[in-house]
């Protein structure tokens, strides 16, 4: 039997959590794509996933905003409380969408559609003062599955509700895509079947699912027809595996409570590890020195890590200790609790089997999220790649939290973007801290330079890595020029620039770079 499931879906909450206006032409980019428009924006023709030169090509006018989750979390934390007028167990799966069972409200407040409607209306009366009035969906289905994506075709209504009968959820998702089931390898496999909608793959039989796709693919199957991902737990309750931490003194600020919290992160995923167990809701509670006691629930439809634990706690600690005066309790945190309130099977981790992450790998990431606990967050770095040109942009250091990949939620970055102008495989290894000046000649011993149009003016000859020196370094070999243009819409960040690949004649292998006229090492290849 599903669960009767209201959720709260606002897909343009990245730029409502800035305080900018509806009317404002305003963008969330991250990764150089974007990921939340206004209405505003959408109307000068600016889409989520376009790249960032096209989205200011349609509207040069465009407002850039980076993302935030931290400021998106504080924030919503506050339409989390209005909610809480309706039913105290409201669950937040992300900043800007929150869901809770109706059983017990919709009995109480007339039903699931007036209480839909009840709901919707508290939260656009909060955002209507910005002009956000209507930018939230709100959806009633058998399971949380269905109801999120009644929640998400609301947005688009005229009172902004859509309830499916109950008994209705497995007709109502029927005509989706099986993209919907947010599984790209599956879905990729059931389009090339020919099985293009939900429906369709909920018709196949369960064995048949079962033996082709395994468990991954049955709790797909259970979701495509309207059931809950996981059946309900019938079974003796599972041992407490509640993690408490006590904090003396108090702690009235967001930085020392989460120091608190990161530590008790850490113990509660060791505790469920040991166990062959990972949680997918997460109860945080605080107690205050004034007696009070804050509670919320986070769902994570994987299985939480560490560190997505961490972010979470962090989140909500944020929203109650730097939310509005009337909601912020008025004392310090006295003590802070982790309550695993559903968890499932770990699916395990492969270990050292071909590339696999070992036990190993995962003892060094709880080090360094403690050595970040005591640093702060910028102090730990691990190397990152991302989309980009040279081989500066292609390998970052990065701050180690958020890139535990048992979060899944990822940082989005454009790996395969098509990056024009990009240096060819493979990549040099090493890159000096500063850009070595050198000169670039041809058999005249005249300076070589790449046109406006990418080509260059002669044939390079030899290198000079000194100005004072007569004689250079014959290059035995070349490649190029690949001219980049790089944010010409940006005045104080235009780059304008052509690389080559030299081989020399005492062996050595260059990236070299011209810019404003001037030659320089950019990188070396080992």
């Amino acid at each position: 039997m599903n669960v009767r499931t209201l959720v709260v879906s606002c897909p343009d909450w990245p730029v409502i959590a800035t305080a900018a206006s509806a009317d404002d032409v305003v963008a969330v980019i991250a990764a150089n794509r974007v990921t939340a428009t206004s209405p505003a924006a959408r109307a000068e023709g600016v889409e989520v996933g376009l790249r960032r030169r096209d989205a200011q090509r349609r509207c040069p006018g465009l407002q850039i905003v980076d993302p935030d989750p931290d400021r998106d979390a504080r924030v919503f934390a506050s339409i989390a409380a209005l909610v809480d007028r309706f039913t105290p167990r409201v669950e937040m799966s992300s900043p800007g969408s929150l869901t809770f069972p109706t059983i017990g409200p919709s009995r109480y407040f007339g039903g699931d559609e007036a209480l839909a409607r009840l709901v919707a209306a508290d939260i656009d009366s909060a955002l209507g003062s910005s002009g956000w009035r209507g930018a939230v969906g709100v959806g009633v289905a058998d399971g949380v599955f269905a109801a999120t994506l009644a929640a998400e075709l609301a947005v688009a209504e005229s009172d902004h509700v859509r309830v499916i009968a109950q008994g209705e959820s497995a007709e109502f998702l029927s005509p989706f895509p099986v993209s919907e089931l947010g599984r790209p390898e599956l879905a990729d496999v059931l389009q090339r079947l020919g099985l293009r909608h939900l429906g369709e793959f909920a018709a196949l039989k369960v064995d048949d699912v079962v033996a082709r796709f395994g468990v991954d693919g049955r709790l797909a199957h259970r979701l495509a027809r309207g059931l809950d991902e996981r059946p309900p737990e019938v079974g003796p309750p599972p041992r407490s595996f509640d993690v408490i931490a006590t904090l003396d003194p108090p702690a009235e600020r967001v930085d020392i409570a989460a120091f608190a919290a990161r530590t008790a992160a850490d113990q509660l995923h060791e505790q469920l590890g040991g166990e062959g167990l990972a949680c997918t809701r997460l109860l945080v509670v605080i107690e205050t020195d004034s007696g009070e006691r804050l509670e919320r629930v986070w769902r994570h439809e994987g299985a939480l890590s560490s560190t997505a634990i961490v972010d979470r706690v962090r989140w909500q600690l944020d929203g109650w200790l730097n939310g509005p005066s009337a909601q912020r309790p008025t004392g310090g945190v006295t003590r802070l609790v982790l309550v695993p309130d559903e968890v499932m099977p770990a699916r395990g981790r492969q270990q050292g089997f071909w590339g696999g992450e070992t036990e190993a790998d995962e003892r060094a990431g709880r080090a360094l999220a403690r050595v970040q606990g005591m640093l702060g967050v910028p102090a730990v770095t691990i190397p990152e790649r991302r989309g980009g040109r040279g081989p500066a942009d292609v390998v970052v250091r990065a701050p180690f939290v958020g890139t535990d990949g048992d979060d899944g939620q990822g940082r989005g970055v454009a790996l395969d973007a098509p990056w024009p102008g990009r240096v060819p495989s493979p990549m040099p290894t090493l890159l000096p801290t500063e850009m070595l000046p050198i000169q670039v000649l041809d058999v005249r011993g005249a300076p070589v330079w790449v046109s406006g149009r990418g080509t260059l003016s002669a044939e390079p000859s030899t290198v000079r890595f000194n100005d004072a020196a007569r004689d250079g370094v014959s290059i035995v070999g070349w490649a190029g020029p690949w001219p980049c243009d790089e944010r010409w819409w940006d005045q104080s960040t235009h780059r304008r620039r052509a690389r080559l690949q030299l081989i020399l004649a005492d062996g050595r292998a260059l990236l070299v770079q011209i810019e404003r006229g001037n030659w320089s090492v950019e990188a070396v290849y080992d």
